[in-house]
C-alpha cells in the first residue's frame, strides 16, 4: 500500500464483539493482577505456523488505545497525517486561527522551516507544543485552586482567589517572550 491509498477511516466497533472483547479483558486482567502493562515486546500472528511478526511499541500503543474505545462503544478514526504540516493544518490542529499560529512561530514557540516563502511545521513541534500549552493549562488551574473553609468570610476567600489570579498572571507574563 504507498502513500496515495491511504485516507481518514472511521471504524465502528461490531455490537457484542466478543473478540474485541477477550482482548479487552486480557489487557485489563494483565495490568490489574499486578503484572504490570504487557512487556515491550509485541507480536502479530498469522494463520499459519510461525507466521508471525513482531511490532513496535508505537503501533501497540495505537493499538491498545483503539481496543480501549472500541470495547467502550466508541467509533476510532485514523487519520493518515504527514510529518510536516503547512500553517493551516497546524493552526487546525491546534484549534487556533492561523493568524494566532504565525504569531506563535514568530515569537519562537513553535520552531518552523522556510520553503521559499511558505513556513512549514513538524508535526512533532505542534504536538508538544500542544502538551505543553495543556500541562501549562492545568497548573494554572491548580494554581487558581483553593480549599473554601465553610466557616471562611467571603472577603477572605475573593482575596485568595485574586492573589491566585495575579500569581498565575505573573507567572504567565515571565515564561512567555516578549513580542519584538
Amino acid at each position: 500500500m504507498d502513500a496515495a491509498d491511504l485516507r481518514q477511516e472511521t471504524y465502528l466497533p461490531e455490537s457484542g464483539s466478543r473478540e474485541l472483547a477477550k482482548v479487552h479483558e486480557f489487557l485489563v486482567d494483565h495490568e490489574t493482577t499486578g503484572r504490570g502493562e504487557i512487556s515491550p515486546r509485541f507480536l502479530l500472528v498469522g494463520p499459519g505456523a510461525g507466521d508471525r511478526v513482531e511490532i513496535p511499541a508505537e503501533v501497540y500503543g495505537v493499538l491498545r488505545q483503539v481496543i480501549e474505545a472500541m470495547s467502550r462503544g466508541l467509533a476510532v478514526t485514523v487519520v493518515p497525517q504527514t510529518q510536516t504540516l503547512t500553517t493551516q493544518q497546524a493552526a487546525e490542529l491546534l484549534g487556533v486561527s492561523r493568524p494566532t499560529l504565525i504569531r506563535l512561530l514568530e515569537r519562537g514557540q513553535i520552531p518552523f522551516e522556510k520553503a521559499g516563502s511558505h513556513r512549514r511545521v513538524l508535526l512533532r513541534s505542534v504536538l508538544a507544543y500542544r502538551n505543553e500549552r495543556r500541562e501549562q493549562q492545568y497548573e494554572a488551574l491548580d494554581a487558581t485552586s483553593i480549599d473554601i473553609d465553610e466557616e471562611q468570610d467571603i472577603e477572605s476567600v475573593l482575596a485568595s482567589l485574586r492573589e491566585a489570579r495575579h500569581k498565575v498572571a505573573s507567572q504567565r507574563r515571565s515564561s512567555s517572550p516578549r513580542s519584538a
